[in-house]
């Protein structure tokens, strides 16, 4: 018998006519999916998909070792790459939840029934690209063994922050292949994409690092240099490197939403590969998986929900069929800005509200160091992470503040306190003064210098605001690249320098150039971490000069203009297409501010979509965005103070399955009040992180009436 091979829109029409052929669609490889998928299998024993043969024991115990640190193998750099991500998202101690709350070995009805959690099942590695290798962004489709044809479903994993393809193995990874369904990743175009300038060498897809020439259009990242304009630079600036989500000039966050939909596209190609039937005993195989018959939720957490909301505004074929995610970077445009959106907590109106994230974080580079000296925050960092020099650059940086007119105050106290008002007045809360301090040193300026440099679509080479990456020594100065670190760098780094090795350096220091925790800026001639560079930083941000408000000269101007368009690429429009939608945000998020992203995003959202919206918010007392950190304890001091968001993470997941596969209602918008462990922080216990009413005591209910958005105190 013959057999008709036609597109599905053709298909589904003579699917009523009488024909005595078969009528099959062909699964095609998506278009955007450049050169071979790379497919591995993984016996759940020796190895596997989600803890990379560790296991849940390995996954809390130190990163084994490599055979050869000089050349780790492709096995080995993602063993390891599973075991730093799972690690970086979450707290993977026993006391703080680990192996008792979550984990591995907790079964989706939340006991401990799956030993180890080792996830049998295949991968399927591709990238999406035009073939030039410039942006070779990383999809990767898990499929775990017991995966359902009955009931088929896909979870989307884009990743968070700047991490590679890995980077939501411990959220959307596990909760998707623990239900039996394919999870759809994404790095997003960022990931440990380093380019070492001095050897002309990059990373593999695969993670190995070689030569640009050697890797060709494989190269995770390679600096868009002719051989010409990189000898010049380093021999003005030797031992630099570039970052792919820095330095791809291509600002890939405008893409986030897309390379989401890619991935689900991807999945759906997988699957239809592994479970369609041969058509006439070719290569090629028909549709039997689809978003008509496949449950698809996207999800992740920070940068990756973001990029699950993005993925859903887009949504126009109709892929997705819910969202879950936790404390995401959401930043709503202008439209609820524009007609009047207001924030309220309790009985106090928020000032500041819905600010794109390259202008609140370049905000705080200004003022959080001299605000984490007021009495009101805290230096709660141990000397390892904070030594007496940088109390001492934090103390310069209240004074030359001052000196600018940006505080108020003649004492370092006043100074200190009036640099915190200020971030009071721009979104923040008094529940994020005790974080001020850990986010600048691990964080702030970080961001700021990836993202203007993103937004802006600048080169390496320009060394935007005095501004490079570069390894450093004890005393700030610049050094060669460590020859170790970079061959494991695909399973340490985590995208965005600092990391493993790589720091952020300021150029300009008074002296030559230096790690800019320990910059002397030359308007002050004191070490005040970098404040000239920062200032700078705001001005490309704001189009004004932050000290004098007035405009910037025509070279910055323009400069501007590039990161001002650039941002405004990547807003979001808040309107999930009536999408059922669970937000869930943790207060005292200082990464992330609720008030710039989670609240305003549903506020905007409210007003968009109105009573056509299915989104509900959930915000957690108590939790904040960086649950790895909890694990540090007494090194940073939030395991007496946070509980796990992690564990909301997943009760969303469940709420948004169970609502999509029996109709159960989806909590009401409300918030979830948490108990810290306290004083000597004893183990986590399922009291610590209370359940979610499925309709709120009115004390608890969060609402939106008009244009105010209110949260209960």
């Amino acid at each position: 018998m013959k057999r008709r091979i036609v597109p599905f829109v053709l298909a589904a029409a003579l699917a009523g006519c009488s024909s005595s052929d078969d009528v099959f669609e062909p699964n095609i490889k998506p278009s955007f999916i450049s050169g071979d998928i790379r497919e591995a299998s993984y016996d759940g024993a020796s190895d596997d998909l989600l803890t990379g043969g560790l296991g849940k024991t390995g996954i809390a115990a130190a990163a084994p070792a490599f055979a050869n640190p000089a050349a780790p193998t492709v096995a080995e750099l993602r063993r390891n790459a599973i075991h730093t991500n799972y690690r970086a998202v979450m707290d993977y101690t026993a006391a703080g939840g680990y192996g008792r709350l979550y984990g591995p070995n907790i079964d989706v009805d939340g006991n401990d029934t799956l030993g180890e959690g080792k996830v049998a099942g295949t991968e399927h590695i591709a990238v999406a690209d035009d073939g030039s290798g410039h942006q070779n962004v990383v999809l990767m489709v898990q499929v775990p063994a017991k995966f359902d044809l009955n009931n088929p479903c896909i979870v989307t994993g884009t990743s968070s922050g700047s991490r590679g393809v890995y980077g939501a193995i411990g959220t959307s990874g596990e909760w998707g292949l623990k239900r039996g369904c394919a999870v759809a990743y994404s790095d997003k175009g960022t990931g440990n994409g380093l380019h070492d300038l001095m050897t002309d060498s990059v990373h593999r897809i695969d993670g190995q690092f070689t030569t640009a020439a050697a890797a060709g259009s494989q190269a995770h990242f390679r600096a868009d240099l002719t051989d010409a304009d990189r000898t010049t630079f380093n021999a003005a600036t030797p031992n630099r490197v570039a970052y792919k989500h820095a330095h791809s000039q291509q600002n890939p966050e405008k893409d986030w939403g897309t390379n989401t939909l890619q991935a689900v596209k991807f999945a759906f190609y997988v699957l239809n590969q592994k479970y369609g039937d041969p058509i006439d005993g070719g290569p090629l195989r028909s549709v039997r998986l689809r978003p008509s018959n496949t449950l698809v939720i996207a999800s992740s957490i920070s940068n990756g929900g973001g990029a699950a909301l993005a993925a859903a505004e887009q949504d126009a074929e109709g892929l997705i069929d819910g969202v879950a995610v936790t404390e995401p970077n959401a930043q709503p445009g202008s439209f609820g800005s524009d007609n009047g959106l207001r924030i309220r907590q309790g009985t106090t109106t928020v000032p500041t509200i819905g600010k794109p994230l390259a202008d609140y974080f370049s905000y705080a580079n200004i003022y959080q160091p001299c605000a984490a000296l007021s009495s009101q925050a805290c230096l709660s960092l141990a000397a390892a992470f904070w030594p007496a020099a940088f109390t001492v650059a934090a103390q310069n940086r209240c004074a030359a503040l001052a000196a600018h007119g940006l505080v108020g105050g003649a004492t370092l106290a006043e100074q200190a306190d009036s640099a915190l008002a200020k971030l009071h007045a721009y979104g923040w809360q008094a529940e994020n003064n005790f974080l001020q301090q850990s986010h600048f040193r691990f964080a702030t300026n970080s961001i700021v210098m990836t993202y203007v440099n993103a937004h802006g679509r600048f080169s390496v080479t320009e060394n935007v605001c005095g501004f490079s990456f570069a390894n450093t020594d004890a005393t700030g100065n610049v050094v060669p690249q460590a020859a170790a670190l970079q061959a494991g760098l695909f399973s340490t780094g985590n995208g965005v320098p600092p990391t493993s090795g790589v720091n952020i350096v300021y150029n300009a220091s008074v002296g030559g150039a230096k790690l800019d925790l320990l910059a002397v800026s030359p308007t002050s001639g004191a070490a005040d971490f970098a404040l000239d560079g920062a200032l700078c930083m705001r001005s490309l941000v704001t189009g004004t000069d932050p000290v004098t408000g007035l405009g910037l000269d025509q070279f910055a101007d323009v400069r501007s203009r590039s990161v001002r368009d650039g941002i405004s690429q990547v807003l979001l429009t808040a309107n999930l297409r009536g999408k059922p939608t669970l937000i869930v945000a943790g207060r005292d998020d200082t990464l992330v501010p609720v008030n710039h992203a989670a609240r305003a995003y549903f506020g905007t959202n409210q007003m968009r979509e109105g009573a056509s919206s299915k989104l509900q918010y959930i915000e957690v007392t108590n939790a904040q965005h960086f649950d790895a950190f909890i694990a540090f304890g007494a090194l940073l001091g939030y395991d007496s103070r946070y509980v796990p968001l992690h564990v909301y993470f997943v009760r969303a997941m469940d709420a948004m399955w169970n609502h999509l596969k029996s109709g159960a209602a989806l909590p009401a918008s409300q918030v979830v009040r948490t108990t810290p462990r306290g004083e000597g922080a004893p183990a986590l216990q399922a009291s610590n992180v209370p359940a979610w009413a499925t309709t709120p005591a009115a004390a608890d209910a969060i609402g939106f009436s008009a244009t105010t958005l209110t949260v209960p105190q």
